[in-house]
């Protein structure tokens, strides 16, 4: 039984990347608490197998392929979800790459491409959202951050972390904006979670996970799942009273001093 105030259901979801990583566990944890879902990816085939996975838990989906860079695609999916669903309770804006390149070499292209993705894709999918929640007088939009949106991470992530800043303010200025009318914005911001990327990067070099680790006092890297809850609270009823929250999920990072450490 689902404790009633992290109970979902009867509410509808979209969340984008929902093909892989935090995107597809954000959407399992919705629909594990009584959410159905519209989800939205690039990659049709690992989207579908995330649908199917709802299925299993006898959850409505409804997988579109969109590139939620794309306003025109997010404006089409929205009236996709319209037709389906006819409302939207919960976004988990989750969907959006970077780009590493020192500051002094990365193209104005490449930054163009990242802001476009992680910054202007994102606030669509807030305006279009909230449009629709504000005509209902609730929801939830769940922004995805990072460290970076607060901190600078250096070794070439200058682009994904301007944008990330962006983000970070996107979401107290939304939630300013309408919290007053019933729609609550809050972001989380992830330090680093395992994924496809992050291994590549790891295994080209051999010291980066170390570097990483000893930022870290709980003593390993973030894996997806660990979104599953924090994103059902800040969806639920048991979130009421926060919004405008940037919510770190560090492992401690943020707290420990840089020159801290976890052993002595």
């Amino acid at each position: 039984m689902i404790y009633s105030l992290f109970d979902l259901s009867g509410r509808v979801a979209l969340v984008s990347g929902a093909a892989s990583g935090m995107g597809r566990a954000m959407a399992l944890g919705f629909a594990e608490a009584g959410a159905d879902l519209m989800l939205a990816d690039i990659n049709t085939e690992g989207m579908e197998n995330t649908a199917a996975q709802i299925e299993n838990l006898g959850r409505c989906v409804l997988p579109i392929t969109c590139d939620v860079s794309q306003p025109d695609l997010i404006r089409t999916m929205f009236n996709q979800l319209d037709q389906e669903y006819g409302r939207i309770d919960i976004l988990g804006n989750v969907a959006g790459e970077g780009v590493l390149a020192r500051p002094e070499e990365v193209t104005m292209e490449q930054v163009q491409k990242v802001l476009q993705s992680l910054v202007i894709g994102r606030f669509c999918c807030c305006q279009e959202a909230g449009r629709r929640m504000l005509a209902a007088g609730k929801g939830s939009i769940i922004n995805i951050g990072s460290l970076a949106s607060i901190t600078a991470l250096g070794r070439g992530h200058i682009a994904y972390s301007m944008a990330m800043g962006a983000v970070a303010q996107m979401t107290r200025e939304l939630s300013t904006e309408w919290s007053g009318r019933g729609v609550r914005v809050n972001a989380i911001l992830p330090a680093q979670v395992i994924n496809k990327g992050l291994k590549a990067r790891m295994e080209a070099d051999p010291n980066l996970e170390t570097t990483y680790l000893n930022g870290i006092p709980a003593g390993r890297l973030g894996v997806s799942d660990d979104i599953k809850g924090l994103a059902v609270f800040l969806a639920s009823d048991a979130s009421t009273w926060i919004t405008g929250a940037l919510v770190p999920m560090d492992g401690g990072n943020l707290a420990m001093n840089a020159g801290g450490s976890r052993a002595w």
